[in-house]
């Protein structure tokens, strides 16, 4: 197993800047996640790491050694696809046999190995079969036996679940996470599906437009975020974001949006005259919301403009004047379109941002 870091790492096409002075640390058995929109330059990273692109300056260290000129075949790495890239006239045994036959392994150790990985993965009764009698959960186990096969120091995982359906999508990354554990192979995610990355890696890095927003644990980026950004990008439901302005009214210190005001206490007041600043975006998920049926102190009324039940929690969409917020509730409360209700945000969820993004809580602690 190998640490892997990566040093002001960029790439350029032509004029485009895929990625731009990148710098992480993944260390020796760590699971870590690549997160970002379509275009932020989390696969260029990863084919970068893999040896696939030269990177146009940075450097790529595997423990202390420099990787930038060494062939991809010589990184051990195993790599897989979002595509599974199964050669389709070859049976399962063969395909997942095939790195070993290229470096000349002999028939033993071949078929010692492949049933290893096989027995690993739960597919040791597919062997026989071909790609196009497998079904796509299938599939993507044998493209990781594939990669585990090689004893890879580094796994490179390329968006490897997005082919499957919504179901096997949560039992497979769960048996990723199992088999990641049980072997320590320090492993790379890249994924554009943020729950994906909560429940897989240890710690995340957010990408935006190849710039590196954020890299924690997953509670971090959820609790703390740095910038709107991560805020916007991390969380489901997502966070309700509403341009405010800071404003006394009424002789209270408050966050105003229209005819939305929601009163603050007296750390956000620090925290705000710190800034200097007068115009923020507010942030509170919908699960740090209290949905009340009578005013109470730090509340602001609100009418009940649509119901999204859950299942195990209802999703309630408030229209507080000009302000839209959706609120995460319980089930057994009784609400209906068009109630009147009162939400009491917790003031200890709240995030303020800044004109240019960052975030006002790790800057102006009060």
């Amino acid at each position: 197993m190998a640490q892997v870091r990566l040093v002001k790492l960029r790439k350029e096409f032509g004029k485009v800047v895929a990625v731009n002075d990148l710098s992480l640390e993944i260390k020796d058995g760590e699971f870590i996640a690549m997160l970002g929109p379509s275009g932020c330059g989390k696969t260029t990273t990863l084919l970068m790491i893999a040896g696939i692109y030269y990177p146009t300056r940075g450097e790529i260290y595997f423990d202390d050694v420099l990787m930038n000129e060494v062939p991809p075949k010589d990184r051990h790495v195993g790599l897989v696809f979002q595509s599974y890239a199964l050669y389709p006239h070859m049976t399962v045994y063969q395909n997942i046999a095939f790195p070993l036959r290229l470096a000349k392994k002999s028939k033993r150790e071949i078929d010692e190995k492949v049933h290893e990985v096989a027995r690993l993965t739960q597919i040791e009764d597919l062997l026989d079969r071909m790609p196009s009698q497998l079904s796509g959960g299938q599939q993507q186990r044998v493209a990781l036996c594939r990669a585990l096969v090689k004893e890879p120091e580094v796994l490179l995982l390329d968006e490897p679940l997005s082919n499957l359906d919504a179901r096997l999508r949560i039992e497979t990354r769960a048996e990723i996470k199992r088999l990641q554990q049980e072997l320590g192979i320090t492993t790379i995610l890249v994924t554009h599906d943020q729950v994906e990355a909560m429940t897989m890696a240890e710690r995340i890095a957010v990408l935006h437009q190849g710039v590196l927003q954020q890299y924690g644990p997953p509670n971090e980026l959820y609790d703390a975020p740095r910038n709107l950004f991560v805020a916007s990008f991390i969380g489901d439901p997502p966070m309700n974001l509403v341009r405010v302005r800071y404003e006394i009214k009424e002789g209270r210190p408050c966050l105003v949006a229209g005819d939305f005001a929601l009163p603050l206490s007296s750390e956000w007041v620090q925290r705000i005259e710190k800034s200097g600043e007068r115009e923020f975006t507010l942030g509170i998920r919908p699960e740090d919301m209290n949905l009340l049926f009578n005013e109470q102190d730090h509340a602001f009324p609100g009418r009940v403009s649509l119901i999204e039940p859950l299942g195990g929690a209802v999703l309630v969409h408030i229209h507080a004047g000009s302000a839209r917020f959706r609120v995460l509730t319980s089930r057994e409360k009784q609400i209906f379109l068009g109630n009147q209700v009162w939400v009491q945000p917790k003031l200890e969820k709240l995030q303020l941002f800044l004109p240019d993004g960052r975030s006002i809580r790790e800057l102006y602690e009060a």
